[in-house]
């Protein structure tokens, strides 16, 4: 029986203030994908497509009414069989959080519906170390999640950066230092792109005191200066939205070559999902250039996907996937989160009833 592909839209409330360095967020929108046989649709693949307003390539306005037009032309071309290798034929490349979701779908379904995306030791109870994100928010705020995150056993926390007034926010990092230099805390910093070209480097030069671990993206991505900046900035910088957009090869060996950072961040929402994530892998591995993978305010649906692919490599730094927990709303899963690291509980079980009833 030729397969069959339907979607639905959800929306999920933050259980808090998500503030970023692009605004105040208090919903996040995704798209959920079924990929079944006509006539069972009991067993399906579920994908989840969550563009990032302001941030993702596919974050438009017409993106429903895209989603829609890709879904019905799967559904056309009736295939028997349908690989994650075979998304392109169906997705363009412009789309990278639809080709997620398809692809997501796609493994799980091969896998037999039950949400297993990779056999791996993640189903067997690997455990992934993750950092602790630190949201923005007033110094009281951050400081309380600074305190809940390290006695939670996190020992790499990640702070935004550029959103506050400068001064201030070396305050934070000075009392980190000052009151958990016990705990060995690694200390990740990320700017949103927002320091300017006329200080980003003295910036740089007073966190790098802060003994830091990386910077991601300093300035806008696209920039010129960006080539510079990574050769003698004082801590080492790691691309996120610069990646954005590249979707070949040899524009992402090209940028590599030319900017030479020493990490890159990797969001397969945003970055041509799970094979466009191990392209860039690739790439950077054969220039010397060490990567991380996060999640991009997905649910516990496309947490999971993300988490048993990282699980594929070798893990030898906290990666950025400790978001399962920011929705009031969100999948129940077997995905927990203790002392810092992420892991599959399989004693706990999946609740898709109300996913289930919404296509």
């Amino acid at each position: 029986m030729p397969l069959r592909a339907s979607y639905f839209k959800r929306v999920f409330q933050f259980n808090f203030k998500a503030r970023t360095s692009r605004g105040l967020m208090r919903d996040k929108v995704s798209w959920f994908i079924k990929l079944h046989h006509a006539g069972d649709d009991e067993v399906y693949g579920l994908g989840e497509c969550g563009p990032l307003p302001g941030l993702s390539i596919d974050a438009r306005p017409d993106f429903e009414e895209r989603l829609a037009e890709i879904v019905s032309r799967f559904n056309e071309a009736r295939f028997e069989s349908f690989r994650a290798e075979d998304v392109l034929k169906v997705v363009p490349p412009e789309f990278p959080s639809i080709i997620f979701g398809f692809e997501t779908a796609a493994y799980d379904l091969v896998n037999g519906g039950k949400r297993v995306i990779f056999k791996n030791h993640f189903l067997e109870g690997y455990r992934i170390p993750i950092n602790g994100l630190i949201w923005m928010g007033d110094i009281d705020f951050m400081m309380g999640q600074i305190s809940i995150k390290v006695s939670e056993g996190f020992r790499c926390i990640k702070l935004k950066v550029g959103g506050l007034d400068f001064d201030r926010e070396c305050d934070v990092l000075n009392y980190i230092r000052k009151r958990y230099f016990r705990d060995n805390v690694i200390l990740r910093l990320d700017a949103n792109g927002a320091f300017k070209l006329d200080d980003v480097l003295y910036k740089l030069e007073e966190l790098s005191k802060f003994t830091i671990h990386s910077i991601e993206q300093p300035i806008k991505p696209g920039l010129p200066e960006m080539e510079e900046l990574c050769r003698k900035s004082p801590i080492p910088i790691a691309l996120d939205e610069e990646l954005i957009g590249k979707t070949t090869d040899e524009e992402k060996a090209s940028l590599l070559q030319r900017l030479k950072p020493q990490y890159i961040i990797l969001k397969p929402t945003l970055h041509g999902g799970l094979q466009g994530c191990a392209s860039w892998i690739n790439i950077a591995a054969q220039n010397n250039i060490g990567w991380w993978v996060t999640s991009a305010l997905e649910s516990s649906v496309g947490l999971n996907a993300i988490c048993q692919f990282t699980a594929n490599y070798n893990i030898e730094t906290p990666q950025g996937l400790g978001t399962g927990g920011i929705y009031d709303n969100n999948i129940e899963s077997p995905l927990e989160v203790k002392n810092g690291e992420i892991y599959w509980n399989a004693k706990e079980k999946w609740n898709l009833e109300e996913i289930a009833e919404s296509f």
